[in-house]
């Protein structure tokens, strides 16, 4: 499969911050805490280069805390500061002002010296699409001031938030990059819904997740929907269709509506033995996806 998404959209948008950032005294990027290297944009750090930087590792509950703490001071070493945090239970988020002050400790500094009182710090937040920035945002700010929903590209232009006196976010729309050099970083994107499914083939992305899951996570398939994994992929899903009653006419195993249930149950976790098996991290060193 390949894995490709820019729309036009993603260029305004780019644009547009590339513009704002000369007002920008802090950049708070949005990761995904189960692909934390493949969940960044790289060019964040090109737009964001001497601006104070804080990483949010937003669903951190989807993740081995184990290893996202590693990946927090993996960032620490990169001069970043970084928060674990879970923006649907509030996990996390009670510990952003503290660090956001001492991100932005000497911009506080230069004001009190230069004799300016109460400007607020000015936060632009980013990330790619689906990795929960609206969701951060209304958590953080305790009121519905951005639109949510669980697929890309809801978010499509920029909005200033005022928090308090003294902090001020301005929300951006999710953007991808032009290009995926690798793949594999495509088809975590594609696992978590950070890509536009329309544009995806739901059935090959489902024997990948089948596949992945097969080579990792063994007997988790077996154990959530109650058939023998141990087949040929593609056996498999058709197995899910058959133990879930997935049928077309002529009791034809309906594949497609099998694949869309298991990549949207394995993206949001609902079963809560799922839940507490399938918990993904990025490797360090290549934002690989493993498993504990």
């Amino acid at each position: 499969m390949q894995f490709q998404w820019y729309p036009g959209h993603m260029t305004k948008a780019k644009r547009m911050m590339q513009e704002d950032i000369k007002l920008i005294d802090l950049v708070i990027e949005i990761v995904d805490a189960r692909i934390p290297s493949s969940s960044r944009n790289p060019d964040i750090d090109k737009l964001a280069n001497n601006k104070s930087r804080l990483v949010l590792l937003n669903k951190c509950d989807l993740a081995d805390e184990r290893i996202t703490r590693e990946w927090t001071n993996y960032f620490k070493e990169k001069g970043f500061y970084t928060v674990m945090v879970n923006s649907r239970s509030g996990q996390g988020l009670k510990d952003i002002n503290g660090v956001i002050k001492e991100a932005c400790a000497a911009k506080i500094e230069r004001d009190r010296k230069r004799g300016i009182k109460n400007r607020p710090v000015r936060a632009m937040v980013v990330g790619i699409p689906n990795v929960g920035k609206s969701t951060f945002i209304n958590s953080y700010t305790k009121k519905a001031v951005t639109k949510t929903g669980n697929k890309p590209g809801v978010t499509k232009g920029k909005q200033w938030i005022k928090l308090n006196s003294t902090l001020e976010l301005l929300d951006t729309p999710g953007i991808l990059w032009p290009k995926f050099e690798d793949q594999a970083v495509g088809l975590r994107l594609a696992f978590i819904g950070s890509i536009k499914d329309e544009i995806i083939n739901t059935e090959e992305l489902a024997v990948e997740l089948i596949k992945f899951l097969k080579t990792n996570y063994a007997g988790t398939l077996s154990e959530r929907y109650g058939i023998d994994e141990n087949v040929d992929d593609v056996q498999v899903l058709t197995d899910i269709a058959v133990a879930r009653k997935f049928l077309l006419k002529g009791n034809e195993p309906n594949t497609e509506k099998a694949a869309i249930i298991l990549i949207d149950e394995f993206r949001n976790r609902k079963h809560k033995n799922w839940r507490h098996q399938c918990r993904i991290s990025g490797s360090r060193s290549a934002g690989i996806l493993s498993f504990v």
